[in-house]
């Protein structure tokens, strides 16, 4: 069990299980770790870890659906690792969406970066940072080659 002070509960209209199933297939070192049945026997809660983080999948019905202003972030050290997790979470009815986001078949959002992308927008060079970031804003998907030409004024 992770012993981890804070984690988060994402809210579902009660696919949470099948939501978890999916999640622990796309990141390593995953798995489910409980699932509380509710009152009609049906799962009401499911604890799973995905890559060291611990999660709950909540079936709390349709009052709550998920929206952009909380996303999930995932950072990606190659262009490969990017193109798995965008084409993994794209499947089967996500939506891609501007600058790396994309939602998911369950209609969670999530960020998926490079982690150079701090050191590339955080440049002291404003007028390198600049120029990547205008590369960005015309992706979906963020490229790595083209984010870093963009800097360097290639």
């Amino acid at each position: 069990m992770v012993k981890q002070k804070i984690s988060t509960c994402l809210w579902f209209d009660g696919n949470g299980e099948e939501a978890a199933k999916f999640y622990v297939t796309v990141f390593r070192n995953s798995k489910i770790t409980s699932t509380m049945p509710g009152p009609d026997g049906n799962p009401i809660l499911v604890s799973f870890i995905l890559d060291g983080s611990e999660f709950h999948a909540l079936n709390g019905g349709p009052h709550f659906p998920f929206n952009e202003s909380v996303s999930m972030f995932v950072t990606c050290e190659t262009q490969e690792e990017i193109d798995y997790f965008w084409n993994k979470l794209t499947a089967d009815g996500g939506e891609e969406s501007m600058c790396g986001w994309l939602k998911d078949k369950y209609g969670l959002s999530w960020q998926i970066a490079p982690s150079i992308i701090g050191e590339l927008f955080g440049s002291p060079d404003r007028e390198k940072a600049d120029r990547a970031m205008q590369a960005m804003m015309k992706m979906r998907k963020l490229d790595i080659a083209t984010l870093k030409a963009a800097f360097n004024g290639k």
